[in-house]
């Protein structure tokens, strides 16, 4: 399927996700104490702000003709092998993996994987379901 662009996990965002989820672990949210404490060398984003931005990234990489809406469905299976460090950008590739005919449309099951700049490993693996309705 393709490729998305990168988007910027700023602390701004992190903050802003921190408050819409009241997840407001230090991890995220207070950069000098990440810094000082945590393992990961500083504030890292959300698991789940990653896997949220799915819908921006599902935008980009996927054009579908004739339908009158895209529907989450739910996901199969979705794992975080590794942290996204704030100030990093990300994306996500996916690939098409299923297509099953149901009631008005079509369900489609992708293979995503989300990266993170300067991450070796994956930040998001996740296999989204979507229905799309004609």
């Amino acid at each position: 399927m393709g490729t998305s662009d990168w988007i910027d996990i700023t602390q701004a965002r992190v903050n802003s996700f921190a408050e819409s989820t009241e997840d407001r672990q230090w991890i995220h949210t207070d950069p000098e104490r990440a810094r000082r404490e945590s393992p990961f060398g500083g504030p890292i984003g959300h698991g789940y702000l990653t896997l949220s931005l799915l819908s921006a990234f599902w935008e980009q990489i996927m054009l579908v003709d004739g339908i009158s809406m895209a529907v989450n469905y739910g996901l199969n299976r979705v794992r975080f092998p590794a942290p996204v460090p704030v100030g990093s950008r990300v994306r996500m590739s996916a690939t098409l993996t299923s297509v099953e005919s149901v009631t008005g449309g079509v369900q489609i099951v992708l293979a995503a994987v989300f990266e993170a700049e300067g991450v070796v490993k994956p930040v998001c693996i996740a296999e989204p379901i979507f229905r799309l309705y004609e």
